[in-house]
């Protein structure tokens, strides 16, 4: 069963390939969806796939590539599943 989640990733997150890096994983666990930097620093993630699938996009989330520094991940479920193809940086 498909579900849908937003990630809200804070910490030292921008400019240390966090949105290209959650791409690579995202697409490994077959989910879709978005990254985009936030103007607060953070990045966003917007993901659509199995349970599962999101349960361990989050787990990689909290590590992030080697140069990030991950203080917090917030996730929140989406009630209307995004229209999504693929996975994407913006």
């Amino acid at each position: 069963m498909s579900a849908a989640a937003r990630f809200l990733v804070s910490g030292k997150v921008q400019g240390v390939w966090f949105r290209a890096s959650t791409r690579e994983q995202a697409l490994v666990l077959h989910l879709q969806g978005f990254a985009r930097n936030l103007p607060d620093g953070g990045v966003e993630v917007v993901a659509l796939g199995e349970e599962e699938a999101l349960d361990a996009l989050e787990a990689w989330l909290r590590q992030g590539p080697p140069l990030a520094e991950v203080a917090q991940v917030r996730r929140e479920a989406l009630s209307s599943t995004p229209a999504l193809t693929g996975f994407v940086t913006l």
